[in-house]
């Protein structure tokens, strides 16, 4: 029943609102759409931008986020780690096709839905075949969740 409550809580009007309000200042902000397909696409839209030659991620949280206690999931923040990491990775090596063998997260601090998430991974290392980065999930200031990952550079099919 609390989680019906809660769930009812955050499907006030006002949510969608917020997320337009997010989306514009975003956008005022010099971010893009990211286009996504399958299940990224699902938790998206996810926003980027290059600054000084980083890449930045963003993704502005919304109702479909929330877990039972009303809080950003802990695998929106995974799946939002490992999509930011293997997207600077596919950057960084030029090769279209990576897949992910390993995916470290640390959860620092809860996120609240209606903000927005910024990732700004990093290249640790790069070999031939494999690519080290890692990226910290933040809102504002505050860690929300640490990430470290490696990335394998697949062969063209």
């Amino acid at each position: 029943m609390k989680c019906a409550r809660q769930h009812d809580r955050m499907r006030k009007p006002g949510n969608d609102e917020m997320s337009d309000k997010a989306a514009a200042r975003l956008k005022s902000d010099g971010w893009t759409i990211v286009e996504t397909s399958g299940f990224v696409h699902l938790i998206g839209p996810l926003w980027h931008r290059l600054v000084g030659g980083e890449h930045k991620y963003a993704l502005a949280t919304e109702d479909k986020h929330h877990n039972r206690r009303g809080l950003v999931q802990g695998g929106v923040l995974m799946t939002f780690a490992d999509r930011t990491c293997g997207m600077t990775a596919r950057y960084v090596s030029g090769k279209p096709t990576l897949a992910t063998v390993q995916l470290d997260t640390h959860f620092v601090e809860a996120g609240k839905i209606g903000e927005v998430l910024v990732s700004k991974p990093r290249v640790v290392r790069s070999t031939r075949s494999l690519i080290f980065i890692s990226t910290e999930v933040t809102v504002d200031k505050r860690c929300i969740a640490m990430a470290n990952g490696v990335f394998k550079i697949l062969k063209n099919e």
